[in-house]
């Protein structure tokens, strides 16, 4: 039997969304130790700055950042355009799908449309307007990837989030379709999917309430960015024959959503 090698990742462009903080921000430190260049986009371009300074001394021969607002239409397609000329006619060879997020946990009879648009327009739309724009770019070879980040609630609904889980839903739905639009091409596709992590996501939800965030993960033990950044850069160095589909990773103190094991706390 042939044996089985890992796709190299050394040298290879890899092009993150969200890439300021959570996820993403890792996601750039954990391909910068595997050698891949790195194409870095978010809003908060301080914070871009900082992230791809770190990539760097992680081990990435460049890490070029750009402003990117998915829930922009003209943002993509300017961040695409900086991207395609970073990349001097070279392909792009992993997108990583992370920008998104929640908007409140409020019920449907209590919830405000600017939440709602604000999480669709990000975890919806923006991911099939960066995925349009990025297309262009990805090489037509085997090991190319197109790694969505989704959630959890994509596959379990749970009360104060039907716009979220509707959200991560169509991510889960956009996944699989392009799996379809895209065989034959060599590019894979696949999402990673988390439960309960802590990052910044449940401060965001929260508007700001630190309490309230704190609160979520209170008593277990949550999975940390630095988890599913592990786990992306795993499923993107799979044999180019081996496409990861879908990932359901959750921390072992949660058993599903609203089955959470919680330790006393003082």
């Amino acid at each position: 039997m042939k044996a089985s090698h890992r796709f190299p990742l050394r040298r290879q462009w890899v092009l993150i969304t969200g890439a300021s903080s959570g996820f993403g921000a890792a996601a750039a430190q954990a391909f910068a130790a595997s050698g891949a260049n790195l194409l870095l986009g978010a809003r908060r371009v301080d914070r871009l700055k900082k992230v791809a300074a770190r990539a760097q001394k992680s081990g990435a021969p460049a890490a070029l950042f750009h402003e990117l607002d998915v829930s922009q239409t003209a943002s993509v397609a300017a961040f695409i355009a900086w991207a395609g000329k970073a990349l001097k006619s070279r392909p792009l060879h992993v997108l990583i799908n992370n920008a998104g997020g929640a908007h409140g946990l409020d019920p449907v009879a209590d919830a405000k449309d600017a939440d709602w648009e604000a999480t669709f327009q990000t975890n919806v739309l923006g991911l099939l307007r960066v995925t349009r724009a990025a297309l262009p770019l990805l090489a037509r070879d085997a090991g190319a990837s197109i790694l969505n980040v989704g959630s959890i609630a994509g596959r379990s609904a749970y009360a104060g989030a039907a716009a979220y889980c509707a959200a991560k839903s169509g991510e889960l739905a956009i996944t699989r379709a392009l799996r379809h639009e895209l065989l034959g091409t060599g590019i894979r596709v696949g999402t990673v999917d988390p439960g309960l992590a802590e990052t910044e996501f449940s401060v965001v939800r929260f508007k700001g309430d630190q309490q309230k965030a704190a609160a979520v993960y209170a008593g277990m033990n949550p999975l940390l960015a630095e988890d599913i950044a592990d786990i992306l850069v795993w499923v993107a160095s799979r044999p180019p024959h081996v496409n990861i589909d879908e990932i359901l990773v959750k921390p072992t103190d949660q058993a599903d959503l609203g089955k959470i094991f919680r330790r006393e706390t003082a």
